[in-house]
Parts: C-alpha cells; sequence; structure tokens
C-alpha cells in the first residue's frame, strides 16, 4: 500500500540544526528520519480526529441508503452513458 505523504519546509537555527544533526549522528539516523521519529513519538498517544456529520450529509446519506435496492452495478462507465 502506498502511503500518501506530504513535504514540509522546515526553518531552525543553525545552532539547533547542528545539536540535531548531532543527535541524529549519533543514532546513526538521516536528519529527516530523526525528526519523522521525534514527531511520531509525539503523536502516538493521540487517537486520529473523527468528526460528526452535518444534518444536511445525515439527509442525503438517509435518502441514498433508502434508495440503495435500486442501485446499478456500472462496470463501463462510458457504455452505461452512452446508453
Amino acid at each position: 500500500m502506498i502511503t500518501q505523504q506530504a513535504q514540509i519546509k522546515l526553518n531552525l537555527p543553525l545552532q539547533l540544526k547542528e545539536y540535531i544533526e548531532s543527535k541524529a549522528n549519533k543514532l546513526g539516523l538521516p536528519l529527516a528520519l530523526y525528526i519523522k521519529h521525534l514527531i511520531i513519538n509525539d503523536v502516538t498517544d493521540m487517537e486520529y480526529p473523527t468528526f460528526h456529520m452535518s444534518k444536511r450529509s445525515e439527509k442525503k446519506l438517509k435518502e441514498a441508503m433508502e434508495q440503495l435496492d435500486k442501485a446499478v452495478d456500472v462496470n463501463d462507465v462510458h457504455k452505461y452513458f452512452k446508453k
């Protein structure tokens, strides 16, 4: 499975960068991997956020579920819309 990635640019004072590089080198890690490790350790106790649906979304979901028996299985979208 391919995990989506995001790139972050981080500006640090030179002294802090050198300190972090020193810690990463002691562990035999590249700087980026060491920083990733720090972030992962910081968020391990957090639960992934969940959000409640809006009333409008709940209404649309209910309508869709009521019409589920009318659903059509489409293998070829282009062929289906040509009909």
